[in-house]
């Protein structure tokens, strides 16, 4: 079955807005787990405008699934990961001020930096993601990296689905297809709900994981975090 990794950003947001420690972001990672989560994604940014670098260490000490840190691959993130030693690093090509990720890697012309970060990260021991468009050359050229496993970036997907639900598709399907040759794990991930997931998962049957935040969060204030997580999972079953 595919993993829900919960990303709890958003959470930071909130708490970040007022100050203090209202929400707990800590003890929202352990509920997540708690609530059925098969792991939890952060992403801190060089303004920590939602998860702070400090933050890290503290979520780090509760994990009893999956830890995966997103970010851009500067010198301060990979050595804030690198002490933090997470199951999962993903590599995204966001730059500083970016208000969420809005592409994937041009991983052809990126190659060299890609080889280089990645292998820095598997000397640790740290399995690698590259987050990456449906270009199948580009899927090819992350392959060449080194790199563990790529991420979907899915936002196409669901902008396409309510209109044409298997135009959208089509593309993932053949870069999942080609990631599956290039014996690459997949992942998946921006902008996917409960009115798309099901779908996306139903047809690419080897995703090994998504990784959801700002849905799944919002959604939480209608239904309870707990049920939400239980409805997301729900839609991941085949």
């Amino acid at each position: 079955m595919t993993k829900l990794s919960v990303n709890i950003n958003k959470i930071a947001t909130i708490r970040n807005a007022r100050g203090g420690n209202i929400p707990d972001v800590r003890l929202a990672a352990a509920n997540c787990q708690r609530f059925g989560a098969d792991g939890i994604t952060i992403h801190p940014r060089p303004d920590e405008r939602h998860i702070r670098y400090s933050d890290v260490p503290d979520i780090k000490e509760i994990i009893t699934t999956e830890f995966n840190i997103e970010g851009y691959p500067s010198e301060s993130f990979m050595e804030l990961v690198i002490s933090a030693l997470p199951d999962q690093v993903t590599l995204v090509p966001d730059p500083p001020g970016a208000i969420t990720s809005s592409s994937g890697w041009d991983a052809i012309k990126n190659i060299e930096f890609l080889k280089k970060t990645v292998q820095r990260f598997r000397e640790h021991k740290i399995r690698t993601s590259i987050f990456i468009d449906t270009n199948l050359e580009n899927i090819r050229c992350a392959a060449l990296t080194g790199t563990d496993r790529i991420e979907l970036y899915t936002e196409p997907y669901a902008t396409m689905f309510p209109g044409n639900r298997e135009r959208s598709i089509e593309p993932f399907i053949k870069a999942a297809e080609e990631a599956r040759k290039l014996g690459l794990g997949l992942n998946a991930g921006h902008d996917l709900s409960l009115e798309n997931l099901k779908y996306f998962s139903q047809n690419i049957q080897w995703l090994d994981e998504v990784s959801i935040g700002h849905a799944l969060i919002s959604d939480a204030l209608y239904f309870g975090l707990e049920n939400t997580i239980q409805m997301y999972k729900r839609q991941l079953v085949k």
